[in-house]
C-alpha cells in the first residue's frame, strides 16, 4: 500500500529501508562535523540530528519530515553542509513522489521559500543561488511527480488488466453455463421422449395380455405408473430449465438429419458435400445429438465467417470411434453458434461430455479443420 493511503497511525513504525537511510544520513552528518574545520556546536548538531533522523518517516509524512529538515537546516547549517542539502534533496523526491496533489505543491513551498530567501538575504547573494535552489529541490520534486504519475497509470493499467480477465472468466463461465444448460435442455428431451416410447409399448403389451397372465399385466402395469411419474417429473425438470412452461417431447435431430442440413447450406457460391466413410450404426440418441451439434457449429462458422469457396464435412465410422470433419479452404476460425452464441464452448462441451476430442488446426493448403471424434457408443 502507498504511503499516501497510510494512516497517521503507522507513523510509530517506519520501513526499514527508510530506517537505514536515517541512519546513512545521521553517520554522515556526525562525520562532516567532526571533520569540518569549523564544527558544529553540541546543540546544532543535535538538531540537525534530529532533522536527517526524521527521513526514517519520510514516506508517511513527507511534507512534516520536509518542514523539520527546513527548520533543521535553517537553525543550523548557513554554510550549506553537503549532508544536509542532500537531506534535502531526497526530501524534495519524497514530497513529491508521495504526497497527494494539493499537498505536494506544499510541500515544494515548504522547501523552495525557506532555501531561497535565506539565498536571497546573503549579502553576497547571486542569481546562480536561484538556479542550484531549481537544481537541488525542485529538480528531485519533479521526478518524484513524474515517477508517481508513471507508478499510478501502472497501478491502473494493472487494474484494468484484472478487471478485464476476471470480466473474461465470467464471460466463459456463463458461456459454458448457459452451453451445458442447453445441452441438458436437449438431452432432457431425448429421455422425454425416449420414455414416451417406452410408456406407450409397455400399455401396448399389457393390453395383449390375457386373463392368465395377471402377474404379468400387474408388472407392466406397475412399470408404466412408475415411467409416466419419471415423465412427469421430467416434464418439471424442462420447466425449469427453460424458464418455466411445458416442453416439447419431439425427437432431437440426430444425424439422420445432417444431409438435409448440408442440403440447406450448399449454394453456387459455397458448395458443401458430404463424405460418409465406414460402416454406419446405431448410436445411443445423446451421442447422435452431440454428433449433429458439433457439426452443425462448424458448418455455421465455416459458411458464416470463414469467406470459403468450398466446405467438406467428412463423416466417419470407426470400429472404436465416430469422427467428424468440417474442412474449408477461407481465412481461419471466429467462433459462432446457431443460438446460445457461444459456438466453440458448445462444442467443446458436448465433445466432453461423451469423452471425445476436438482438434482445431489450419488445414493443409488454406483454411480451417474441425475434427471432432467421439468413442464410439452404441445403443444397447
Amino acid at each position: 500500500m502507498s504511503a499516501r493511503a497510510r494512516p497517521w497511525g503507522r507513523l510509530a513504525r517506519p520501513a526499514m529501508i527508510d530506517i537505514a537511510i536515517a541512519g546513512l544520513f545521521i553517520v554522515l552528518t556526525i562525520a562532516e562535523s567532526m571533520t569540518a574545520d569549523d564544527p558544529r556546536d553540541a546543540w546544532r548538531l543535535v538538531i540537525a540530528l534530529v532533522g536527517v533522523t526524521g527521513l526514517a518517516w519520510r514516506r508517511t509524512a513527507p511534507v512534516l519530515v520536509a518542514s523539520v529538515l527546513v527548520l533543521s537546516d535553517l537553525l543550523t547549517n548557513p554554510a550549506g553542509e553537503f549532508s544536509t542539502v542532500l537531506a534535502l534533496v531526497v526530501a524534495a523526491y519524497t514530497v513529491g513522489f508521495e504526497s497527494p496533489t494539493p499537498r505536494r505543491y506544499a510541500g515544494l513551498a515548504v522547501l523552495l521559500v525557506p532555501f531561497v530567501g535565506a539565498a536571497v538575504m546573503r549579502e553576497e547573494f547571486e542569481f546562480s543561488d536561484l538556479a542550484a535552489s531549481a537544481v537541488f529541490l525542485a529538480g528531485p520534486w519533479l521526478v518524484g511527480v513524474g515517477t508517481a504519475a508513471r507508478a499510478e497509470r501502472s497501478a491502473e493499467a494493472i487494474a484494468l488488466a484484472d478487471r478485464l480477465e476476471r470480466e473474461q472468466s465470467r464471460r466463459e463461465a456463463d458461456a459454458i453455463a448457459d452451453e451445458r444448460a442447453r445441452i441438458a435442455r436437449e438431452l432432457h428431451d431425448v429421455v422425454a421422449h425416449s420414455l414416451t416410447v417406452v410408456t406407450i409399448q409397455l400399455q401396448a403389451i399389457r393390453r395383449r395380455l390375457g386373463d392368465d397372465h395377471a402377474d404379468e399385466v400387474r408388472d407392466l402395469s406397475a412399470a408404466e405408473a412408475v415411467a409416466r411419474e419419471a415423465m412427469g417429473e421430467m416434464r418439471r425438470l424442462l420447466g425449469v430449465l427453460r424458464g418455466g412452461g411445458d416442453g416439447d417431447l419431439a425427437p432431437q435431430p440426430g444425424l439422420d438429419e445432417l444431409p438435409r442440413l448440408i442440403h440447406r447450406l450448399d449454394t453456387t457460391d459455397t458448395p458443401v458435400r458430404l463424405t460418409v466413410e465406414g460402416e454406419p450404426s446405431a448410436l445411443s440418441p445423446g451421442m447422435d445429438l452431440a454428433i449433429f451439434r458439433v457439426a452443425q457449429e462448424a458448418l455455421t462458422n465455416a459458411t458464416r465467417h470463414s469467406e470459403a469457396s468450398r466446405i467438406d464435412v467428412v463423416l466417419r465410422w470407426e470400429e472404436h470411434a465416430v469422427s467428424v470433419d468440417v474442412r474449408d479452404d477461407g481465412h481461419g476460425f471466429a467462433p459462432a453458434s446457431s443460438g446460445s452464441g457461444h459456438g466453440l464452448v458448445g462444442m467443446r462441451e458436448r465433445i466432453a461430455l461423451y469423452g471425445g476430442d476436438l482438434r482445431i488446426e489450419p488445414a493443409p493448403g488454406s483454411g480451417l479443420l474441425v475434427r471432432a471424434t467421439f468413442p464410439r457408443e452404441t445403443s444397447p
